[in-house]
């Protein structure tokens, strides 16, 4: 416990110092299409400085580390699956697994993200804006609330939004809501999975998303992603 408490205190103050990177208050957006409509607020975003690589490049690192001092932490309290890594990031309070061949990329206005190297349509992306909600329950009924983020966030006028499916669940006091759906253009469709959760302060939201000719393929490898996603007290 000592030396647990010790090494704790080390990385809070040598690699865990957070570096300031804006976070805007705009609607969610889960991919960017080829569509002339765009979320006004990409229209605003601030582009992320290379301290944001230096910061992720620090968080992958503690996040194994973590694994190791600190196993009862989040997602690495499970047995993390095969071909999966670990993504940690407790002063922002989340975790979840990713491919263990995806690499991390910049995405306005999101706070982590990782992509497949082939199939780069085929992403994760995380972010949070400020709610004074404590539980994802408070925004109204879950079955409002998703068809309202799908249908008038995710979606843009000339795209046609259908919600396939929506799962519950509740895990160490904390509330999740994950939600499939499809978004198809005249020459272009994508296949997602969303899950919501409130804490801290924060409505936060985790994107996948894949093309929708290989969501029957990829389908299983990108659900354990969005059930891998999980929040902590900071």
């Amino acid at each position: 416990m000592a030396a647990s408490s010790l090494s704790l205190s080390w990385a809070s103050t040598t690699i865990y110092n957070k570096l300031n990177v804006p976070h805007l208050n705009e609607a969610l957006q889960p991919t960017s299409l080829p569509t002339n409509n765009t979320l006004k607020c990409m229209r605003g975003a601030t582009i992320i400085e290379e301290s944001h690589h230096n910061r992720r490049a620090l968080l992958l690192g503690f996040g194994a580390l973590t694994a190791t001092l600190f196993p009862s932490t989040s997602v690495l309290a499970q047995e993390k699956p095969k071909n999966y890594e670990a993504f940690v990031d407790l002063e922002d309070g989340y975790s979840y697994y990713y491919p263990a061949d995806w690499r991390e990329f910049e995405f306005l206005a999101h706070d982590s993200a990782f992509k497949d190297r082939y199939m780069q349509l085929h992403n994760v992306r995380v972010r949070f804006i400020p709610t004074d909600k404590k539980d994802i329950h408070d925004l109204g009924s879950m079955e409002q609330v998703i068809t309202d983020l799908v249908t008038k966030v995710y979606s843009s006028p000339n795209q046609e939004a259908t919600i396939m499916n929506m799962e519950e669940r509740s895990e160490d006091g904390k509330n999740y809501c994950t939600v499939e759906f499809r978004m198809e253009s005249r020459n272009f469709a994508v296949s997602s999975f969303a899950t919501i959760a409130i804490a801290n302060g924060r409505y936060y939201t985790m994107i996948v998303v894949a093309n929708d000719r290989r969501w029957k393929k990829y389908r299983n490898q990108l659900k354990v992603i969005a059930d891998s996603f999980k929040v902590m007290d900071i």
